[in-house]
């Protein structure tokens, strides 16, 4: 069964929507969402289509699906606060551009931390580089039942918190901690997006604050800076020296939170005289 696991901080006019990442939980965007509240924002952290549950539930759905819970959850944000601004973490952040690509006029800014369009950080298994032909695999039905299995150090720097993670993960609570490994189909899904993402990178104006692990395990920095290329607007890097790939929760997350509150706080800045005078 799904459980809803989506968190709602009520703050000020401006507004975050979070975006957690492929077999993820909002829990992993939780300590952020907190800091980012007691910055002032109004914070979202949503829940992905099919997440939250067993894989049986998450193969029902399709990137497709995944896009379409941000596009709604966007949508009803948008009409609550008077600048609304998007961050994802790993496919969340592809999420997150893609939503800045197809709806620009809803986004006033983009976080991305630790966009993943491609599976190729330093612990991720020789085998699991060529992933990318999943999606081939996947078109003439082959490995409908298999799964990659995540393995240490799970995306976390931090041993300690690495711990209380992964035991949560294994033990089976995927609402608390995601599934312990990604599906073929869904990593084949993921990958069909990242393609169609990737096209459509130049349609993204918003301004960017690109956060990424340098010694990122899962996605390494050349998604970064794929990101860095693609995009039409602005560009803000933060390179993160003392993290792995779950930079929300990881040992630089105070300091992803306050680059990310002040990069989003000059940003709205710049629209407070225009509503004044249109007031």
């Amino acid at each position: 069964m799904i459980q809803d696991v989506e968190f709602r901080y009520e703050g000020g006019r401006s507004g975050v929507l979070l975006i957690h990442g492929l077999t993820g939980t909002p829990t992993e965007m939780r300590l952020l969402g907190k800091g980012l509240n007691r910055a002032g924002y109004t914070v979202h952290g949503m829940q992905l289509a099919g997440h939250c549950g067993d894989v049986d539930d998450l193969l029902k759905t399709g990137w497709r699906d995944w896009y379409a819970s941000v596009e709604a959850a966007a949508d009803k944000m948008r009409h609550e606060v008077d600048h609304l601004f998007v961050a994802g973490l790993s496919m969340g952040a592809v999420l997150a551009l893609k939503l800045a690509a197809e709806r620009p006029a809803w986004v006033k800014g983009v976080g991305v931390y630790g966009a993943t369009f491609r599976y190729d950080g330093w612990a991720i298994p020789f085998i699991g580089k060529f992933s990318f032909m999943l999606p081939l695999l996947h078109k003439f039905g082959i490995g409908k039942h298999r799964m990659v299995h995540e393995g240490e150090p799970y995306g976390i720097r931090d041993e300690r918190l690495r711990a209380q993670i992964s035991g949560a993960m294994l033990s089976g609570d995927s609402a608390a901690a995601g599934l312990p490994g990604n599906p073929w189909p869904s990593l084949a899904e993921m990958y069909n997006m990242a393609a169609v993402v990737k096209r459509e990178l130049p349609k993204v104006t918003a301004p960017c604050l690109i956060a990424h692990a340098t010694e990122d395990d899962i996605a390494s920095i050349e998604n970064a800076y794929l990101v860095q290329r693609g995009v039409s607007g602005p560009v803000e890097t933060l390179w993160l020296k003392d993290s792995y790939h779950m930079i929300t929760v990881d040992r630089e997350r105070r300091l992803l939170t306050d680059r990310s509150a002040e990069f989003f706080r000059q940003i709205a800045a710049t629209y407070e005289p225009v509503a004044r005078a249109a007031a």
